[in-house]
């Protein structure tokens, strides 16, 4: 055999080996931080995680003691002004970014969970599971989702633990279609066949083989998700049906709205927060879903 055909004979199985997903960042040449959106996505994710890890151990003041005058506007003292009790605006911000940011994370680990092995499940058997999860999927999609996480936690009572299993409960449906989609397509590639052919079982076949190539799916899925229930916890914190006893930038935003005409601070900080943390999620999504950032 010549020797450029032995070549690419023996380079072909490296191209279909499994598993060998690449982030973004594991690239030689940084595509992730070669592209703008990259950039500013790393920098806004950046800050919003060290706020909430750094952000109570920096906080100038305890957010629920009174610190200063009622709907002091930003000074030196009070960076981002006092609300109407009197209580520092900044240490608001700082400790509500753990509370606001920890109920979207676990949230988004129990939607993704659920999503991945619903998806897993049904694109890998099909037939009759398929039929079964994919009809439960559609039941759960067309549920009014705020709706029924607005009357669960009003009938139950507010608390992180409740928002958290409730919004994570309902929000699976499209990850476990994305991941459907997915593993379908991946399930009829060569090496697929090859590990059935070898005697793998099923589970390892899903786990080894299917897995690492529709993670990249799901850490996409996952990043927008996080940014949809960052979302939905500020408005569940709006309505007064968050935390209770705890700051949350939701919270901090509902208190503002009767004072928008006198202390625009207020409502603008929170503001900014939540909208820097989605911000920064939904570029590093667009980065990871983008085919260039693989190069």
């Amino acid at each position: 055999m010549p020797r450029s055909t032995r070549e690419s004979a023996m380079a072909e199985p490296a191209a279909a080996t499994p598993g060998r997903w690449r982030a973004p960042w594991s690239g030689g040449r940084g595509a992730l931080l070669r592209r703008p959106a990259g950039i500013i996505g790393v920098a806004c994710a950046t800050l919003v995680l060290a706020t909430a890890v750094l952000g109570p151990a920096c906080a100038p003041f305890d957010p629920l003691t009174i610190s200063g005058g009622s709907l002091t506007p930003p000074t030196p003292v009070h960076p981002m002004g006092t609300d109407a009790l009197g209580r520092d605006v900044l240490s608001g911000v700082l400790y509500g970014a753990r509370t606001s940011l920890g109920v979207a994370a676990l949230a988004t680990a129990v939607a993704l969970l659920l999503g991945t092995v619903v998806g897993m499940a049904a694109g890998y058997r099909g037939g009759l599971v398929d039929d079964v999860l994919m009809r439960l999927t559609a039941l759960f999609q067309v549920l009014p989702r705020f709706f029924l996480v607005v009357t669960v936690v009003a009938l139950l009572g507010p608390g992180s633990d409740r928002v958290i299993l409730i919004i994570g409960l309902t929000s699976w449906p499209i990850t476990a279609r994305i991941v459907r989609g997915e593993v379908m397509a991946t399930r009829h590639l060569d090496f697929t066949h090859a590990a059935e052919a070898l005697g793998a079982t099923p589970w390892h076949i899903a786990w080894h083989q299917i897995l690492p190539n529709v993670r990249s799916t799901i850490a996409v899925s996952g990043g927008l998700l996080f940014a949809q229930i960052l979302l939905l916890d500020a408005t569940l914190g709006f309505l007064g049906l968050g935390t209770p006893g705890m700051v949350s930038w939701g919270m901090m935003v509902a208190q503002a709205q009767g004072f928008l005409r006198v202390a625009w601070w207020l409502a603008l900080f929170p503001g900014l927060a939540i909208t820097l943390a989605v911000l920064g999620v939904n570029l590093l999504c667009d980065v990871f879903a983008s085919p260039r950032a693989a190069g």
